[in-house]
């Protein structure tokens, strides 16, 4: 026995020695990492290592001395580590409770794969000859077992640890549940019968026995999934001085563009198509009312969604195939207009809808600050940007002019067809009241009701062959902001193919002018002029044609209009017919 003994007691001191410079070894290698999260399984930690590692370069994950599994960040020296953790603890893109560790209770290394922050140094090597040749076996392949995962808590002993939770862990649970969409109450760390229905919900939707009592590792899992969202958001407050504007913005998805009065932009990051503008002007109630009226006309608002305006403040929301926006905005006491703009693509909803929250609580003005109007470099320049923002057109644009005293519009055919909506000035809804795609004729009607200025009055007799014309109409797509006489002659007062429905004009014009009145000299309107012809035939630069007075009464008739009949009248000066043609010619937007 004294043999045994002896020999036991060699061998533990062995083990002993063996162990304590193992440990020594762990402890001055130099290194510390920012330690993160610790899960029960290996397939865990390496699903929460993959999400971290979307966000940070240098994501290391460690099996524990305990048989769990750590997800760190590192190596760093102690002081790169502290300066680390405080740098994202105070940005909120790590668990608040992460901590530095030496490495010392690192054991295999999992991820990345194949990582070596911890690799053991060889052995020195003892020169041959000197009779201390030791002969070393080939080491055996190490078998690594998987250890089971800890028992789960039972309810009684998940009360326990949730009775030793501070009132921010409890609020951070009821905020994880609202983020899992199982929860909708307020978030007052109070664990009432409101929270416990939503854990029981997470636990189902989840596998779990439904307690409504969450253990120590489901609470992990929870907070931790909604933690890793909130590091790939990488949400944190910005202060942007120039447009006196505090929020909390998601800088992982957007980066500093340009500032272009009133919007100081935040575009989109590593193509995540999120986009946030902020809003800063100096101005009144009707600066505020006239940005709710633009911001409709941008592409960046689609047109399908709520719209709010109060005395002070507005907001809307539109939505698309594609995007989401929601815009806000109100007037501040020093007089000064400050909202923002959230653009955010179609399909994720969860984090947008986390990302709002996060702007509307945090957001602040700072009174004695806003956007100048010189602010920037004012960006490209184009007509169909506002303030670096595209301004919405329609799909096709023509004219049309009313022809009574009850604001009926006579427009081309063409400009009517398959349109989900049809405007008139581009923000005027109509309905189409008749249509004949052969005449290329339709009748728009307001869905409001409308007085015109003034409206167009058909020619009762026949035109004067070789006599002027004039032709009113949106040449350029409504970009002039007004209607253009384009000045010719009556051609023939039949078609091409005889058609006497038909006249020919000789004069220049454009698509757009499709769908305006005809003029003859004394201001009467002697037919409405039909887009360019799509027949194959090449046709000289001069030639149009317009459905004549006659046959547009006709059509009328057959709906149950009456037009009015002009009055027999030498001709007019021409600036006397350009203000009567401006006065009834309307542009007419189909749009898709």
């Amino acid at each position: 026995m004294g043999r045994l003994a002896a020999a036991l007691a060699f061998v533990f001191s062995l083990f002993t020695a063996t162990f304590a410079a193992t440990q020594t070894m762990a402890q001055s290698t130099g290194k510390t990492w920012v330690q993160i999260e610790a899960h029960p399984t290996l397939s865990d930690g390496e699903r929460r290592a993959r999400a971290y590692a979307a966000l940070f370069p240098d994501v290391e994950g460690f099996r524990l001395r305990s048989g769990w599994y750590a997800v760190a960040l590192g190596p760093f020296t102690e002081a790169e580590a502290a300066q680390k953790l405080r740098a994202l603890r105070s940005e909120r893109l790590i668990p608040a409770d992460s901590y530095l560790h030496d490495g010392s209770a690192y054991t295999q290394q999992f991820w990345p794969v194949g990582g070596a922050s911890l690799s053991t140094p060889l052995p020195e090597a003892v020169t041959p000859g000197t009779g201390d040749e030791v002969a070393v076996a080939e080491p055996t392949p190490e078998v690594v077992v998987e250890p089971p995962p800890p028992a789960d808590e039972t309810p009684a002993q998940a009360r326990r640890s949730e009775a030793a939770l501070s009132r921010e862990e409890r609020k951070l649970i009821q905020i994880a549940l609202q983020w899992e969409g199982v929860y909708n109450s307020g978030i007052d760390g109070a664990f009432g019968r409101g929270t416990r229905a939503a854990m029981a919900a997470w636990q189902a939707l989840k596998g779990y026995e439904e307690t409504g009592v969450l253990t120590t590792m489901q609470r992990d899992e929870l907070v931790g999934d909604y933690q890793a969202v909130l590091a790939s958001l990488g949400i944190r407050p910005v202060r942007d001085n120039t447009a006196g504007i505090s929020v909390d913005l998601p800088m992982a998805l957007v980066e500093k563009g340009a500032d272009q009065p009133p919007f100081v932009h935040y575009d989109s990051r590593d193509g995540s198509a999120v986009k946030v503008i902020l809003i800063s002007q100096a101005g009144d109630e009707s600066t505020l009312f006239g940005l709710y009226d633009i911001l409709q006309t941008l592409e960046i608002m689609p047109l399908e969604g709520p719209r709010q305006r109060h005395k002070g403040s507005f907001e809307m929301e539109g939505a698309n195939a594609e995007i989401i926006s929601h815009a806000e905005a109100r007037l501040t006491k020093a007089g000064n207009v400050k909202g923002f703009i959230l653009i955010w693509p179609q399909g994720d909803a969860k984090r947008r809808d986390l990302v709002l929250s996060a702007m509307r609580s945090s957001f602040e003005v700072m009174p004695d600050s806003v956007l100048p109007d010189t602010a920037g470099d004012g960006g490209a320049q184009d007509i169909d940007l506002l303030a670096g923002l595209e301004i919405r057109r329609p799909d096709v644009s023509r004219s049309g002019f009313y022809f009574d005293a009850e604001g009926h519009v006579l427009t081309s055919a063409d400009a009517v067809a398959s349109c989900e909506r049809v405007t008139l000035d581009t923000d005027l809804e109509v309905e189409v009241l008749a249509r004949d795609a052969d005449l290329g004729v339709a009748v728009l009607q307001a869905k409001e009701p409308l007085v015109p200025i003034d409206f167009g009055r058909l020619q009762p007799g026949q035109p004067r062959l070789g006599s002027e014309i004039a032709v009113s109409g949106y040449a350029y797509d409504g970009r002039l902001g007004a209607a253009v006489l384009t000045f010719g002659q009556l051609a023939d007062l039949k078609g091409l193919d005889g058609d006497s429905r038909v006249t020919r004009l000789s004069l220049k014009v454009t698509p757009g002018d499709a769908g305006g009145p005809v003029f003859d000299g004394s201001g009467a309107v002697m037919g409405l002029l039909l887009p360019p012809r799509n027949d194959g035939q090449v046709l000289p630069d001069d030639a149009a044609f317009a459905l004549s007075a006659e046959t547009l009464a006709g059509f009328l008739a057959e709906h149950g209009l009456a037009p009015v009949a002009a009055e027999p009248a030498g001709d007019i000066a021409p600036e006397v017919l350009t203000t009567r043609a401006r006065d009834m010619t309307v542009l007419v937007s189909c749009w898709n």
